[in-house]
């Protein structure tokens, strides 16, 4: 699969997601992001914690040997549960890929450091 690909993919995705919020008419008793969305923000952030930890319980796994497709599965499922996130705050799956093209060839530890900087800058009076 190519990039675009996966960017269409996750297009398609934040557009269904759209349509399931609930006052889009998503119906929280047919929908399981409709049933997220209507318990509000506790419950799909409780949500992404959960998948996180089972994230790195599977990469644990894969570094004794175990499955490969345990650990995408899991990275499937946070990255679903994120999107929930950015569909109740009205952003998308493009404004992620945005904001990691923006720092595209920046070294991360520049990066972490300028965000050290902005915070700093930010909390002066």
């Amino acid at each position: 699969m190519t990039i675009q690909n996966s960017s269409d993919a996750l297009a398609r995705l934040a557009a269904v997601m759209e349509t399931r919020k609930p006052r889009n008419g998503g119906d929280p008793s047919e929908s399981y992001v409709a049933r997220l969305m209507s318990k509000g923000p506790d419950a799909f952030l409780k949500k992404i914690g959960e998948e996180a930890t089972e994230v790195v319980m599977a990469a644990k796994d894969v570094d004794h040997g175990g499955d490969k497709a345990k650990l995408v599965g899991e990275v499937a499922d946070l990255w679903f549960h994120c999107m929930v996130a950015l569909a109740h705050y009205e952003l998308t799956p493009a404004d992620v890929i945005a904001e990691l093209q923006r720092r595209e060839g920046t070294s991360g530890i520049d990066e972490k450091a300028m965000r050290k900087v902005q915070s700093r800058e930010a909390e002066k009076p």
